[in-house]
């Protein structure tokens, strides 16, 4: 898919000598840094779910099994 995105020049100036460096399109290096901005949110996302029992007075299994055994 294409998309327009207004890069200041100064960033502009910067992308192209990555790319010079790296041997790659400007296209390239945008859809690398897309994708590692996806990645590390998710991994913030999964970050944060770790934890989330640690103040409830019933631990995760036994509120499974308590909701089980409401079936």
């Amino acid at each position: 898919m294409r998309t327009i995105v207004e890069i200041p020049d100064r960033d502009i100036e910067r992308l192209a000598e990555l790319c010079k460096q790296e041997g790659i399109s400007r296209a390239e290096a945008v859809r690398r840094a897309v994708a590692e901005l996806l990645r590390r949110r998710e991994a913030e996302q999964a970050a944060e779910a770790f934890g989330l029992w640690q103040d409830r007075e019933i631990d995760a299994q036994e509120y499974v099994d308590k909701l089980r055994s409401e079936w």
